[in-house]
């Protein structure tokens, strides 16, 4: 699955590095020389161009791309690449980096995009989550519990699909928040059942992750 990141940046390079490093096809296209050569050494495939240009995007095979994240440092551009990407290319799923506050009303799908954030770590969860059934992806931390707001998408083999949610042995120090299903959000009650395809959002200590990861049968 190809991910293309536009912006070589600082917040580009981390989240191409995350992904690099989970088993993702990236690439990234930047038009600083400098930034470009530092994504290269992150294992990315590069492209050096000007990412509202289309030559460029299409050097970067967006017609073949799962996910567009616009990550530049600025927010014009980043609205561009997302409008292109969508419009154009029809990419499934495009993230934007919001830079300055003022300008997050602009980011939804009038402009292309599916989800717009501020941080990177955010933008990896959201490109983890959208590739990963069966993977525990982490979106964010609270630090003062010491757990986590943990992601799943339920995989057809695990062994608590067709299971009612009361009936379901979680590990202690975890707590089923939420069931997205159909673009809805259901509040779990012990008689809903659990489907194939369920996004299931979990707040979980870290010491229960791996008891949490077994449950769910992730791999």
């Amino acid at each position: 699955m190809l991910i293309v990141i536009a912006g070589a940046g600082n917040v580009g390079r981390a989240i191409a590095r995350d992904l690099i490093k989970n088993g993702h096809e990236v690439t990234v296209i930047d038009d600083d020389p400098s930034a470009i050569a530092s994504a290269k050494k992150s294992g990315a495939k590069t492209v050096f161009a000007d990412a509202c240009e289309p030559d460029a995007l299409d050097e970067a095979n967006l017609s073949k791309a799962q996910i567009v994240v616009a990550a530049t440092g600025d927010d014009k551009v980043n609205l561009v690449v997302s409008l292109l990407a969508k419009t154009e290319y029809g990419v499934p799923r495009v993230v934007g980096r919001v830079n300055h506050p003022k300008n997050e009303w602009l980011f939804d799908d009038a402009w292309g995009v599916d989800f717009a954030v501020s941080t990177p770590q955010m933008m990896t969860a959201l490109v983890e989550e959208a590739v990963s059934v069966g993977e525990l992806v982490r979106l964010f931390s609270l630090r003062q519990s010491g757990s986590d707001l943990l992601e799943v998408t339920l995989p057809s083999d695990s062994p608590v699909v067709g299971k009612r949610v009361g009936d379901v042995e979680w590990p202690i120090d975890t707590s089923l928040v939420a069931i997205l299903r159909d673009k809805r959000v259901i509040s779990p009650h012990p008689d809903d059942p659990l489907e194939a395809g369920d996004e299931l959002l979990v707040v979980a200590t870290t010491a229960q992750q791996p008891l949490l990861k077994e449950l769910l049968c992730c791999k």
